[in-house]
Order: structure tokens, then sequence, then C-alpha cells
């Protein structure tokens, strides 16, 4: 057995925090074909034990892969992969591309 059918075998979207998939039908999330939108969510929106299964199913590397690709990734959530990974933040998109609307001025 492969060792990505011992990983999503063990693991199940009901063991991630309910709040992470309130706007999607949970049942129809596989994690492959959805591994974007569950790294993005578990890195913006999730606790320290989904921060553990998401480690778990899918490596350090393959988490920072996906989410240099993220452009509207919380920065915090990017510095903590960039420090895990070692990849520099300037390589996520986050950091580099502009938000296309303008961020409120703070007097």
């Amino acid at each position: 057995m492969a060792r990505d059918q011992i990983k999503s075998n063990s693991i199940h979207i009901s063991d991630l925090s309910k709040h992470l998939f309130w706007d999607v039908d949970s049942t129809s999330i596989d994690f492959e074909k959805n591994k974007r939108l569950i790294i993005h969510r578990v890195m913006d929106y999730g606790l320290f034990i989904d921060w553990k299964i998401l480690i778990k199913l899918y490596g350090i590397e393959e988490i920072a892969k996906i989410a240099i690709q993220i452009i509207d990734l919380d920065k915090r959530s990017a510095s903590l992969i960039s420090l895990l990974s070692g990849i520099p933040k300037d390589q996520f998109k986050c950091y580099t591309t502009p938000p296309l609307m303008p961020q409120h001025w703070s007097f």
C-alpha cells in the first residue's frame, strides 16, 4: 500500500475542525482533489490540532509548495510555513502580489 493511501485512510475530513468547511459539503471533500482548499483553510483558520493533522497528511514540503501559490494567504501563516520549510518569504505570492482592493488607512 502506498504512503499516500495510508495517510488518507487513517485521517478523515471529520478529524479537522468543523468551522473550516462550514460553507461546503465536507463529505464531498477529497484530500487530493481539494488539497489547496484544505491547506488554505487550515493555514488561515485552523487550530493547532488541525495544523498537526495537515502536517501528518501532506508534510511541510507539500504544504509549502501549495502555500507559495496562494495569493490571499494570511501573512502570518506564510511566515510560519516559511520558517518551517526554509523557503524565503519573498517567494510567497501573498507577499509579492499587491492586493486587488487597497487597504484602509490606519490613523
